[in-house]
């Protein structure tokens, strides 16, 4: 497909996946207002120069199922809840996301990059939507696959339950490179108890714990330029944390945080330089989300702390970047395991800046520009993909301000 370059005005071929060019956009905006007839340089940039931008319609126009909001409401908003509730099909639509992970802006080219992406189980959730939005901008993609986990995924695979998943804007199927069993709990074979190792599960696997895989990766294709770390797990995320267990705790931060470390000090090595890595968080990390328990909020408190201090020594070590997304809720398998979440995509769609819900793709497509040389000098952030809701301070549907109604905007 050939796009008219958005620096130039030669036309070039690209391949890769393409993210918004807003703030290009607005540039222009400006450039046009600073040109005037003889301006002659302005004048022939602005001339030449054409940005296509995406056309959107109003902001939870589309989610809401019955009721129409005011006129005002419309404008500026309310305190009170939204008007209806989310469909119920809505949810599946948020599972499935974007169709395709191509959108007008710049492209991103990963052709020739090797991904390796840990926590993919089935066709939903942030990692699968990662490692399509990757294939689809033309990397090689590898995926770590729970030991337990790794047979159903491959009889899915083979019986085409994945494939409407697995379409790509060019109509074909995505394809995997190779499928490895991990566990992430364990670095070494030294480490696994022989309960585990024993386990009905696990049986027909082997070489599996982190440091056997990334050997493995290695052997079978070389370097990798791309990490995604998509795990987590908390046995006691039901009880509230005066309830949990040491022992519950610990493994939370084991599952969810330390095996990033484990990732990076086993992968780290095999990773080319300007690699780039990325994992997933919550803003459970930072704020209070009762329900949340087991110890889970402060693993993804770690989790973010040792985003910050392995982007500073894989960076100087391995020339590497390494960040985290903090996503909105998502009704994935993994997520229906802490029992309401859809009560917090509810809250999310009542609550947040945009009220739509938060599609796995809007994450695959963040992901695949942090993953990409686009964010070249982006390095131990978290990066915030949930439609403003962390922005918040206050609760617009609590039941003190159902009759409240927002302030209206000051003329300017």
């Amino acid at each position: 497909m050939e796009r008219a370059s958005l620096f130039s005005n030669q036309k070039r071929k690209t391949g890769g996946i393409l993210i918004p060019v807003a703030i290009f956009a607005l540039g222009m905006i400006v450039v046009r207002a600073l040109a005037t007839p003889t301006t002659g340089l302005l004048s022939s940039l602005a001339a030449r120069t054409s940005v296509r931008m995406p056309v959107t319609s109003a902001v939870g126009a589309s989610i809401v199922s019955s009721g129409k909001p005011s006129s005002k409401a419309a404008q500026y908003s309310s305190f009170a809840p939204l008007a209806g509730a989310r469909s119920s099909a809505s949810l599946g639509r948020s599972m499935r996301g974007l169709s395709s992970c191509k959108a007008n802006g710049l492209p991103i080219d990963l052709k020739g990059k090797k991904a390796f992406v840990a926590g993919v189980a089935d066709d939903q959730g942030f990692a699968w939507a990662i490692s399509k939005c990757l294939i689809e901008a033309g990397a090689d993609v590898s995926l770590g696959i729970w030991v337990p986990a790794l047979g159903i995924f491959k009889k899915s695979l083979q019986m085409g339950k994945f494939d409407e998943s697995r379409k790509l804007s060019d109509g074909s199927l995505m394809e995997f490179e190779k499928l490895y069993a991990l566990d992430a709990v364990y670095d070494t074979p030294e480490d696994v108890p022989e309960e585990v190792m024993n386990n009905k599960r696990y049986a027909g696997n082997s070489d599996w714990t982190v440091s056997e895989v990334a050997k493995l990766v290695e052997k079978d294709i070389g370097k990798v330029d791309i990490l995604v770390h998509s795990l987590a797990n908390g046995p006691e995320v039901k009880k509230p944390l005066l309830e949990t267990s040491r022992q519950g705790y610990l493994a939370a931060q084991s599952a969810s945080a330390y095996s990033l470390v484990s990732m990076m000090q086993n992968f780290g090595p095999i990773m080319n330089e300007g690699g780039s890595v990325i994992s997933l968080t919550y803003d459970a990390s930072n704020k209070v989300v009762p329900g949340y328990g087991g110890g889970m909020s402060s693993a993804k408190a770690s989790l973010e702390s040792d985003t910050r201090v392995l982007a500073y020594e894989a960076g100087r070590k391995y020339k590497v970047r390494v960040n985290t997304i903090s996503a909105g809720p998502l009704g994935s398998r993994a997520a229906r395991a802490i029992g309401f979440i859809e009560k917090v995509i509810n809250y999310s769609y009542q609550n947040a800046p945009i009220s739509k819900e938060l599609t796995a793709m809007e994450v695959g497509q963040t992901a695949a520009f942090l993953l990409s040389p686009l964010s070249s000098a982006i390095t131990g952030q978290v990066i915030y993909v949930d439609n403003g809701l962390s922005t918040m301070g206050l609760g617009l549907d609590s039941p003190t301000l159902v009759d409240a109604e927002a302030p209206e905007p000051v003329a300017q």
